[in-house]
């Protein structure tokens, strides 16, 4: 097992390594910006080390600053987190060239399930069904609109790389493909690196749901059944539970037996989680993220499984600590993303936390770096605390939810607990009926 592992990340992902790595009797190094020199995670880990000013690209994406930071503390692994560099095939590469282990999947896995156009080629060999649309990258307008009329209006043109909205435009008719195809190009050069786009049919009522399974290097695939993520802002996250109030048990067993077969088929290793858009009774991949995700806390509730330690068991060359028959999930998760923004605008509210009290109770997690008088720094990204709950049935676990969100207090910033509120005490969020645009529909008549 490792004696020393560098968390290269922050806020309550980096928080959360650091626990489990404290719980297994590993030491832990954090890694800074100067902007977080009082973050949580900095003042709890064994040792620390700033890699650089506030900017991203200048700290928690400079490669060698974080390789010499591992070098310099003896660290014997890197754990990513999700976001920064946890899906970049050239740092899992590059920390492994440098003797350390990445505590993920491979680099190979990674670059490949990073591209989602060739991700969705491999699932394609696998038998796993795909959003119908391009095999290949689209280059020019003429193509696209080709394309387009093959498939039918609307269509939904996506960027090769990355994920979170970026580089994502709905197109409607051909007249408007230019400016689209354009803007979608620029926006993932941006944010990507580069501007390859591929084109697939736009679902009109589609749910967004997901499997989370774990791999290890002795063929082992193990599936945590799956998440609702239904709940979304421009293709970003809000609400996520477990299990999916829309599956049934046949429709559940066939997708993750899916999920578990592709992974075995190309020998993956360690936590990735399947990305499916579902309407009229039919799964679509739409990509595979090769890390833990930020919801994963509520697959952990109703399975009783630790991801990130299993995820460092793995990297350790053991095998995983029990088999799919071990695995019965229990009772109803819902986790709300609660970020430091305007509830209603969405525009960032860093500064310093003046008052701040967590909801307990049984079934009660709460996983934030936050404290009195932290000040958030407007460097990243807003999210500062997410609000898990667990409980026997989804009724319940409504209920549970509603109760935390009125004890949860967090003074000295706007957060987005107000939305989480309405959100949920809707009747269309209580019978579960929603899908993937319900939350923008909500809010603009709201």
């Amino acid at each position: 097992m490792f004696e020393k592992i560098l968390i290269a990340n922050r806020g309550e992902i980096a928080l959360r390594i650091h626990r489990a790595c404290k719980e297994m009797g590993i030491s832990t190094v954090a890694v800074h910006s100067t902007a977080d020199s009082e973050a949580m995670h900095v003042k709890l880990a064994d040792e620390s080390v700033c890699i650089g000013p506030p900017s991203s690209i200048d700290s928690y994406l400079n490669i060698p600053a974080i390789i010499s930071a591992a070098t310099l503390t003896n660290a014997n692994a890197i754990h990513p987190g999700y976001g920064f560099l946890s899906e970049n095939s050239n740092f899992a590469r590059i920390t492994e060239e440098h003797g350390f282990t990445f505590i993920g999947p491979s680099p190979e896995h990674i670059q490949i399930m990073g591209d989602k156009v060739q991700a969705k080629a491999e699932m394609k060999k696998v038998n796993v069904p795909v959003v119908p649309g391009t095999d290949g990258r689209i280059e020019n307008v003429s193509s696209a609109i080709e394309i387009a009329e093959k498939i039918g209006f609307p269509v939904l043109i996506k960027a090769a790389a990355g994920g979170g909205g970026k580089g994502m435009r709905v197109v409607t008719h051909k007249d408007n493909m230019e400016n689209s195809l354009k803007t979608a190009q620029n926006e993932a050069k941006v944010n990507f690196g580069e501007s390859s786009v591929y084109i697939e049919k736009y679902l009109s009522k589609p749910r967004h749901i997901e499997v989370q399974i774990l791999a290890d290097k002795f063929g082992n695939v193990v599936s945590l059944y799956e998440r609702d993520c239904s709940l979304q802002r421009n293709h970003q996250k809000i609400i996520e539970e477990a299990p999916s109030p829309t599956l049934d048990k046949v429709t559940r067993q066939k997708l993750v037996e899916v999920c578990c077969e592709a992974a075995k088929s190309f020998n993956y290793i360690s936590a990735g989680t399947f990305e499916f858009l579902y309407e009229n009774g039919e799964f679509y991949f739409i990509e595979m993220n090769t890390r833990v995700q930020v919801e994963h806390g509520i697959t952990e509730m109703i399975c009783g499984v630790d991801i990130i330690k299993e995820m460092i068991n793995v990297a350790a060359d053991k095998e995983l600590s029990f088999s799919q028959k071990d695995i019965k999930y229990s009772g109803h998760s819902i986790e709300c993303r609660i970020n430091a923004e305007n509830p209603d605008t969405f525009i960032p509210s860093p500064g310093q936390i003046t008052e701040l009290h967590a909801p307990g109770g049984l079934g009660v997690r709460v996983d934030s770096a936050l404290y009195n008088g932290y000040k958030i720094p407007p460097n990243y990204d807003s999210l500062i605390a997410k609000l898990i709950v667990h409980s026997d049935d989804r009724t319940s676990c409504i209920r549970r939810l509603k109760r935390c969100l009125d004890e949860m207090v967090i003074s000295g910033v706007e957060t987005t607990i107000p939305l989480h509120k309405r959100v949920i005490d809707n009747d269309d969020f209580i019978s579960g009926d929603y899908n993937i645009h319900w939350l923008e529909k909500f809010m603009s008549e709201n």
